[in-house]
């Protein structure tokens, strides 16, 4: 079944579901998978993919972890982090700014590395909790979405988590369950913006 648009998700979710398709998501962090698990996992079997090697500094990436042991059930893969190649794919685009190529580019660094875990998990679906931000460009996620899961011959789900007060209910549910929330996107230059914003 083809979940690549806001209305077939929406279908889908209203069916009851004996049996559960598994899904590979891609979370950036545990705030944005709050809500996101919430309205998938009734039709979902959802192991969370920990993918992020944009985040900076190290102790962040780590925090940023364990803040997933507070979401309970979910099992946790957790990709390898390595800044360096991230450095080294977006090179030459380091004085662009939030929202530009180099965003989008590390869309597809995090979606490309969750599409090839899905096949080799034998996922039957993929998708990703980037677009719950509203900093996020949900139109350019779900078209790498949809390049990627040709590219791998894994379905992507349709993501833009923010529809229906998505980011304000995640919000809540961090304030419920106690979970970090963090000030700025994840890598260097959303880091050094937050810092300028505050001094």
């Amino acid at each position: 079944m083809d979940l690549d648009s806001f209305e077939a998700l929406s279908e889908y979710l209203d069916e009851p579901h004996e049996i559960k398709p598994r899904l590979l998501l891609h979370a950036c962090c545990a705030p944005c998978s709050t809500y996101v698990l919430e309205y998938l996992c009734d039709a979902f079997d959802i192991t969370i993919f920990y993918y992020n090697p944009n985040i900076y500094p190290e102790e962040e990436y780590l925090k940023r972890k364990e803040e997933f042991a507070k979401l309970g059930k979910y099992p946790l893969i957790e990709g390898p982090y390595t800044p360096d190649s991230f450095y080294e794919d977006i090179l030459g685009m380091e004085e662009l700014p939030e929202g530009s190529h180099r965003c989008f580019t590390c869309y597809r660094i995090r979606l490309e590395e969750t599409a090839k875990v899905a096949i080799q998990g034998g996922f039957d679906y993929f998708t990703t909790t980037l677009s719950i931000s509203p900093y996020k460009n949900s139109d350019k996620l779900n078209e790498i979405g949809q390049e990627l899961a040709k590219e791998y011959g894994v379905p992507f789900v349709y993501s833009n988590f923010k529809k229906n007060d998505g980011y304000k209910k995640s919000i809540a549910l961090c304030r419920e369950m106690g979970i970090y929330r963090q000030h700025y996107c994840g890598c260097v230059f959303s880091y050094e913006d937050m810092k300028r914003r505050v001094t």
